[in-house]
């Protein structure tokens, strides 16, 4: 890249500054959606597998379209969620305040149930923590984090003011030098900077793997710089926090008030388990889900592979500790929505491949637990949000495009 572009303006660029769309031809699905790419990162291999499959995602809506199975979503409709180093610099400073605005909004939920509970931030918190098996198991993982995602982004957009959508991360560009990208490097237009050094976090323990640890980036303790520094945790950490030395919640669930920092490593160990290569794979070499779904999660473990956690596994440890590495209380780090919706994005790419087999296929593996309402029929089973949003059918999940009565209408670029 260096030898592309001046070292000034390379530095600007990762910062943070203006991105600019580079000239695109319109024609087909491109004179329908804008397609903004920051130059400094070129398309890697799964942005152009993205690229080439969008003639199919207008040809699979055209005809649903056509059979009036489309609930008013079309390409020129749908809602544009575009990787974080997309955008411009505003509009993650925008993305920013509107988090920041529902940290400071106050709760829903019933405070008896969740006496740390203290902003509107933590609704969302209080339902992973209590529900995070269940969000987990082989019919939700996909589908019911699909919902609670889009009612992040919902309150972000109805309730704080946020123009935009919520964004998704690419962890290959970032993968390389994650302290210095424009998602963590501590500016005012990223998502905060990295935790102090904490000597006595080693990492997160992988059992079963070889190695059999996210070894620690060199953090560990409270973020100090930029967005999220002075940011109070509260509910958690619970007996499943992969941090170290934290101050122990007043109520054995985790749901106590435990005023607190945000605490972050940022580390390269797990994002390079999530790179553009292992992806591509994961989209191109499983033509069915419960393959899709199993090389997710890293199952079995891969040999002779020095980052073997999986994408869902490494993605959830980009920045851990207090509390993203909480699996609990993880949507507690504002990363984790960046992480979960890259991994709809990546579901989604695999199942426009073959939509007509793959839109509603739902991994056949042992791993259901109950989540409050079940059906004989996995599809007819129901994803309860709760105060978080009312109840949909587990299939209406499976569709971005027209899913939800036309709530779901989207695309990724």
């Amino acid at each position: 890249m260096s030898s592309i572009w001046s070292s000034l303006l390379l530095s600007s660029l990762l910062a943070g500054a203006r991105t600019a769309a580079l000239a695109v031809p319109p024609s087909g699905w491109e004179s329908k959606i804008e397609v903004i790419r920051n130059p400094v990162y070129p398309l890697d291999v799964v942005d152009k597998l993205e690229t080439d499959t969008m003639p199919k995602v207008e040809s699979w809506l055209a005809d649903k379209i056509a059979a009036g199975k489309n609930n008013n979503c079309t390409l020129e409709t749908a809602a544009v969620r575009r990787e974080w180093s997309d955008l411009s610099e505003e509009q993650r400073i925008e993305y920013v305040a509107a988090v920041t605005c529902l940290m400071n909004k106050p709760t829903t939920v019933d405070t008896t149930r969740f006496p740390g509970a203290n902003s509107r931030y933590d609704d969302f918190v209080a339902y992973h923590m209590t529900h995070a098996m269940q969000l987990h198991d082989n019919l939700h993982l996909f589908g019911a984090h699909k919902y609670y995602v889009y009612q992040f982004e919902k309150a972000l957009r109805e309730e704080c003011g946020y123009t935009g959508y919520q964004p998704y991360m690419n962890y290959d560009r970032y993968a390389d030098d994650p302290e210095n990208s424009p998602l963590l490097n501590g500016n005012a237009s990223s998502l905060g900077g990295n935790g102090k050094l904490d000597p006595s976090y080693k990492g997160v323990p992988q059992p079963g793997r070889t190695p059999n640890i996210i070894a620690s980036g060199g953090g560990g303790g409270c973020v100090t710089e930029g967005p999220f520094s002075e940011m109070v945790v509260s509910l958690g950490p619970t007996s499943m926090s992969m941090g170290s030395n934290l101050p122990k919640n007043p109520k054995s669930d985790g749901t106590g008030k435990n005023p607190r920092c945000l605490r972050r490593d940022i580390n390269k160990n797990a994002l390079m388990g999530a790179r553009a290569d292992r992806a591509y794979h994961l989209i191109n070499e499983n033509d069915n889900m419960d393959n899709f779904y199993n090389e997710l999660l890293g199952t079995p473990p891969p040999r002779n592979d020095p980052y073997p956690w999986g994408i869902h596994t490494a993605g959830h440890y980009v920045a851990a500790v207090d509390p993203g590495g909480d699996p609990m209380t993880s949507p507690g780090d504002p990363l984790f929505y960046f992480h979960h919706t890259a991994l709809d994005r990546l579901w989604w790419i695999w199942q426009m491949q073959d939509p007509e087999n793959r839109l509603y296929a739902i991994p056949n593996v042992n791993m259901t637990m109950p989540m409050h309402k079940r059906a004989d029929d996995p599809h007819k089973t129901i994803v309860d949000l709760e105060w978080l949003g009312p109840p949909i059918n587990l299939l209406e999940t499976h569709d971005q495009l027209g899913g939800n009565g036309g709530a779901f209408c989207y695309v990724y670029v």
